[in-house]
């Protein structure tokens, strides 16, 4: 699907400052990020095709699954499990964005937005290479007005903490959400070898409603389906 859209060159901003997050290069969760990633890296293709297919299904089946409204996806990379079958298969009143770091980066706030997007058109490849919707500030959404939101993580637990890069976008974006609840909805996506016994959650990490894989949902306080 990406060879057929085009994707600039990155627009070149310089990331913003973390508050509150340890250092990429002190952080005592790298070693475990490094171990998740690499055996993420190392599944096959025909794995990763079957698997994006299983989730997109339980990914369709969440009990909060949104009528209508705009809900979140990403741009697989890295490995990351694909969202494109669920994409593909979303009920009409629903519409797929993708995140965007660089056309929100003059907000200065180190939040994510969200823009609509679909297969064909235009893409940047933002500061960290990753495309994402080439549209006006004007044209962005907050993370407010998303009615449900697929994140990619390296790694989870039962609990519905989250192991994410370390660079803090989501947990700044969605910060809101440790003391309100839904929505929009949280939902972890991840291949099941990328379960881990237990995450010690830090204050700035925002908890996942659910998490679902290619094999079971995940649901914090209500066990696994």
């Amino acid at each position: 699907m990406a060879e057929d859209v085009p994707i600039q060159r990155p627009r070149g901003q310089r990331p913003c400052g973390i508050r509150g997050l340890p250092s990429p290069m002190t952080d005592p969760r790298n070693a475990l990020r490094r171990d998740l990633r690499q055996a993420r890296r190392a599944l096959p293709a025909k794995e990763r095709i079957a698997a994006a297919e299983s989730l997109a299904g339980r990914l369709l089946a969440l009990p909060f699954l949104p009528g209508r409204g705009h809900v979140a996806g990403y741009w697989a990379m890295d490995g990351e499990i694909a969202l494109h079958a669920w994409q593909m298969r979303l009920p009409a009143g629903l519409t797929y964005c993708l995140p965007v770091v660089d056309g929100a980066a003059a907000n200065g706030d180190g939040r994510l937005r969200f823009a609509p997007w679909r297969p064909g058109e235009a893409l940047v490849a933002n500061r960290y290479g990753i495309p994402e919707p080439d549209v006006e500030p004007s044209q962005l959404l907050e993370a407010e007005q998303i009615a449900l939101a697929v994140l990619p993580l390296v790694g989870f637990d039962d609990a519905g903490n989250r192991l994410g890069m370390g660079a803090g976008w989501y947990d700044r974006s969605f910060a809101f959400r440790r003391d309100r609840a839904a929505p929009p909805w949280l939902v972890g996506a991840a291949f099941s070898s990328q379960r881990v016994p237990s995450l010690e959650p830090e204050d700035w990490d925002v908890p996942l409603d659910a998490v679902c894989t290619e094999r079971s949902t995940h649901m914090p306080g209500e066990g696994t389906g």
